[in-house]
């Protein structure tokens, strides 16, 4: 079979056919849980040193699928690309995550650029051509970016906080400083997806890490109505875009996401309620998840009936089995067998 004609479980499930035994792949699945990822980390030096290095990043995308045959790859990079394409600083601290020069007043958010410098992302597309080239036909590429609201959040606090209250209080104060942010964020986000999809992307993938958060108000106009253009966006140059939301924390504001953003799928996390998900959400798409990390971690028994329950609960319906977050460093390699094992084993 040619790249062309093969066939892709993951795209034909987000294209509307059920699978039997549904794809499955992991958040996070090329990271620090691998030993063969730590080896390279090590040389690589800063974390962005290893986002922007092909030969590194295409070697981290593919750990993961060489040991486990996942059906997809997720290309090794970060959410926080888009702000450094744009000028801002951006470095990660070892233990202490992302650090930015804070737009945190009106005066600071006036001095962002409008438009990002795609040749700085131009390591990123590269990785893309190289894995893309490397993979088996059958399993898919997934590119992704940041939500707005979840990006807009490290930009204005300057770090992760708690509750991103910094990121809540500007656009409380001053909504229209906090809009440049987000109309920035989102025109540079569809260019860049854009030209992940010219790379090599199949699908992609958008990480609203923060949305859940947000009051339902404030969920509409920051994390839906900006998802929502991105995807637009995207579509009016690729129309058959494939495209996975990932709301984090929206809980009973799923279905409204869906139908305003018109992704075609959405993962869930490990508390969403099945007969929920089942009756408003994966009625009209595809759902994703929703192991929780930590049964994961756990192994075992334990293990096994939280697989089951997510098979249970979603493989009646179009399932891409998933995490309910990112796989955590001190997960055993031998547990990530134990459910690749089990899920490959179903038939239903």
């Amino acid at each position: 079979m040619t790249q062309a004609t093969a066939t892709k479980p993951f795209v034909d499930v987000l294209a509307g056919h059920r699978q039997t035994t549904p794809p499955l792949w992991m958040m996070r699945q090329a990271g620090r849980y691998l030993p063969e990822y730590r080896e390279i980390r090590a040389k690589a030096g800063g974390f962005l040193d290893l986002c922007f290095n092909p030969d590194f990043a295409a070697e981290v995308t593919l750990q993961p699928i060489r040991r486990f045959n996942f059906d997809a790859a997720i290309i090794f990079s970060d959410i926080l690309v888009i702000p450094f394409a744009l000028g801002r600083s951006v470095r990660f601290e070892v233990g202490e995550g992302p650090r930015l020069d804070p737009l945190d007043t009106p005066d600071k958010v006036a001095t962002l650029s409008p438009e990002a410098d795609m040749a700085k992302l131009e390591p990123v597309f590269e990785t893309l051509r190289r894995v893309r080239a490397q993979l088996d036909p059958r399993i898919a590429l997934i590119g992704f970016c940041g939500a707005p609201w979840t990006v807009a959040t490290y930009m204005v606090a300057g770090q992760g906080t708690p509750d991103q209250g910094p990121a809540r209080m500007l656009a409380y104060r001053h909504p229209e400083a906090f809009q440049k942010i987000i109309d920035t964020v989102v025109e540079n986000s569809i260019q860049y997806l854009l030209r992940q999809l010219k790379a090599g992307a199949d699908v992609l993938q958008i990480f609203d890490t923060w949305a859940g958060i947000l009051p339902p108000r404030e969920f509409q106009r920051w994390s839906v109505e900006p998802t929502k253009r991105i995807v637009e966006g995207v579509r009016a140059q690729v129309p058959d875009a494939r495209i996975i939301g990932f709301p984090r924390g929206a809980g009973a504001q799923l279905p409204h996401y869906v139908e305003a953003t018109g992704v075609n799928g959405v993962s869930i996390d490990w508390g969403a309620e099945p007969a929920f998900i089942r009756d408003n959400v994966q009625s009209k798409v595809v759902v994703q998840g929703n192991l929780d990390p930590l049964a994961l971690i756990a192994g075992g028994a334990a293990l096994d009936r939280a697989v089951d329950d997510v098979l249970e609960n979603y493989a009646g319906g179009r399932l891409i089995f998933n995490l309910g977050h990112g796989i955590q460093p001190e997960t055993p390699v031998a547990h990530v067998e134990q459910m690749v094992k089990r899920v490959r084993a179903f038939r239903g």
